[in-house]
Order: structure tokens, then sequence, then C-alpha cells
């Protein structure tokens, strides 16, 4: 299919052999084998004023696009989370904006959504336990009657002014009680978020655990599951196998994930991932193959593209949302490699680099021709021939 040209860290340049598209077929009916979310990133106006500081101005059509594209593959759209730049460019207003499209949407398709309920709409950086909980649940109320599942999320706030588990307990205690149907609660480690390196009270993931197990057995009927996201797979397989039977357990670990969602005879985790939105049609394939029990299948499919993940999630990991939008734009779901808050700049291009290169390996370049296409003219517009 021709050259794809790379670009080392020194600044020579290489090439290898573009790769065909997998053959990949969608679901002729819903997955059944694991329940399955892609953490969907938004997508800005490229001529808008999307700069550090202001507010979001988003391509609502394309936005809307590509979780039509993740829903197409039988996944379910996890929106409003860190992938779609909470904390990190995405306002209050463009949130709140956000969950209502998106909801309304996943109603017109039969889509399954879950989004992410937290506490930063209040601009003050510290405020008292009472008014987390208000936070939380005016969220919590705003996206129940959006019709959207909740993912409540890990909270700065909460943070902030918990000075004990107990705190912590006591938060969830009276944000769940609100609640009128389980949500999903959120574990999002320090590689993310720094802010959040002590959640649920310790920063020793076993002690914190204890905590987060009692806030379930405490809320059974409030608590559907938890997304883990620590990069930690042992920690995740010890407090999985302890949770409940009406609690699952959502790997948020996008270093690790094929071993965790296959999972180990006993137990699985489902998937709530940032890398599904990179990799929809393989997730999809993968899982398919899981379906089918094919599990040779699901690890030749999958396997390939945690390596992938990996580079997009490299340190600092919380700039992964940089690799999501490239690789969105490489293929073609948006018309430009733009971000809201700038943060398109986040990665080098020999970091973007290497992601290319590991998407041709992994049959994650959907249109390769396209996609090596707009590769090459991001080289030439920095200087490099391609």
């Amino acid at each position: 299919m021709g050259d794809l040209v790379l670009l080392s860290a020194d600044g020579s340049t290489s090439t290898l052999d573009l790769q065909a598209a997998p053959a990949y077929a969608k679901p002729a009916a819903p997955l059944a084998s694991r329940v399955a979310y892609a953490a969907a990133h938004v997508v800005p106006k490229p001529w808008a004023d999307n700069v550090p500081g202001s507010p979001a101005d988003i391509d609502w059509d394309a936005t809307l696009a590509f979780r039509h594209h993740v829903w197409s593959w039988g996944l379910g759209v996890a929106d409003a989370m860190d992938t779609a730049q909470r904390n990190m460019g995405l306002d209050a207003r463009a949130t709140r904006d956000l969950i209502s499209r998106s909801a309304a949407e996943a109603r017109s398709v039969g889509g399954a959504i879950v989004v992410g309920v937290n506490t930063d709409h209040v601009d003050d950086e510290v405020i008292s336990l009472d008014a987390v909980i208000d936070a939380y649940i005016e969220q919590l109320h705003f996206t129940e009657d959006a019709g959207a599942g909740v993912v409540l999320m890990a909270s700065r706030h909460l943070a902030r002014a918990a000075t004990s588990a107990a705190d912590y307990e006591r938060v969830y205690r009276a944000v769940l009680a609100a609640a009128s149907t389980p949500v999903v609660l959120h574990w999002l480690g320090a590689a993310f978020d720094p802010a959040l390196a002590a959640y649920f009270g310790s920063t020793d993931s076993a002690e914190a655990s204890e905590t987060v197990l009692r806030i379930i057995d405490d809320n059974a009927d409030r608590v559907s599951g938890i997304k883990m996201s620590l990069l930690d797979a042992d920690a995740e397989v010890a407090l999985r196998s302890r949770l409940p039977e009406t609690a699952r357990m959502f790997t948020g670990d996008d270093f690790n994930y094929v071993g965790l969602i296959e999972g180990d005879g006993d137990a699985h985790s489902d998937a709530l991932l940032g890398a599904f939105a990179a990799v929809a049609p393989s997730a999809s394939a993968a899982i398919q193959a899981l379906d089918a029990g094919d599990v040779a299948r699901y690890r030749a499919v999958l396997g390939p593209t945690e390596e992938l993940s990996r580079q997009v999630f490299a340190a600092p990991t919380f700039y992964y949302k940089t690799g999501v939008a490239f690789l969105s734009w490489l293929n073609g779901h948006q018309p430009s490699f733009t971000m809201i808050g700038g943060l398109h700049a986040a990665r080098s291009l020999p970091h973007l680099s290497e992601i290319v290169r590991l998407a041709n390996a992994s049959g994650a370049l959907e249109r390769p021709e396209l996609a090596a296409d707009r590769w090459h003219g991001l080289l030439r517009l920095n200087g490099f021939t391609a």
C-alpha cells in the first residue's frame, strides 16, 4: 500500500510498509460476553479560540458523529469523563451541553451511555464536605434528568476536603442516597490526576480498597460497579475478587486491559476505557470473538493494541487525550488535529510517530492511506520530507 514515514527522537526519518486495514465486521447482535464502554473525546471547531483558558467551542457534528461510530461497533459510550478533558479544558457549560446532546443521540439509536458526574462546576478550589455533597447531587440530578447512566467520578474537591476514610464514606453515602438508579463508582489514580493520589483516604491501594469495599457493601443497592484506573493490574484483580455479585469491575487500566478483560477463569473485568475510543473496531472484534468462545482470536485481535495504548498513555499519562484525538484525526473522524485548551500540543512529533507505527502494526488505522496522507502532511508542515 506504500511507505509510511516515521520520525525518530534524533530527528532522523525511516520508512516501513503501510498495512491494510483489518476486515473487521460490525456485530450483527449486541455484544454479550463483556460490557464495554469507550470513553470518548470531544472535537473542537478548528477555527475557534480553543486556546488554554478559553471556554470550549465544540464541533458538535463531529463530536456526536464519533459517538455514533462507537455505537455502530456495539460498544457503549462513556461521556464527559476525563477523556473528554474534564478538568483539562471542558468547562461546566460545555459539560452540561455534552451530557444533554450525547444522551439524546444515544436514545435516537438505542446506544448505551454513561456519563461522568463530578463537582467541577464549582469554581472554588477548597469547599466543605457538605458543599461537595451538594455539588455532586446537583450534577447527579442533571444527568439523571438527561436520561444517561451515572459514573460518579473521583472529585478533586473531595480529595482536598477529606481528612479520613470516614469522610469519603460519609460523602458517598449521602450522594448515593440521592441517586434514583445504581451508579458506577470511579477510582482514578495519580498517574491520571496527581490531585487524586490519596483518594479513598490512602496512597496505599490495599488500604484504600477497604474503604471502597465498605462504601459498596453499605450501599449495595445503589452501586452497580466501579471503574478502576490505577494502572495496577494486581490491585484491580485483588479488589475484583472481593466485590459483591451486584457490582461489576470495569477496568480503566489502559496498560493491562487484554488480560483483565479475558479474566483468570474465576472472574473477569468489563471495560470502561479511553483506549477503546482509539481502537473501537478492534475492541468490538475482540469481544465478538469472546462471544463466539474464540479466546485465541480475542488475543490476536486485541493483544497488539495494548502496546499502542501504552504509548498513548505513556507518562505524563494525563496527556493521553492527545493521542486519542490524534488517532481520531488519522482515521478521518475529525477534520483537524486540534483540541480544546490547545492540548494537541502536549505530545512531541516523535511520540506521535511511535503512535503511528504501533497503530499501523496493530490494525488500528481504519483508513490507512488517509492516515498516511495526514501524517505525512503534518511532517511536511514541520519541515520534514515525507
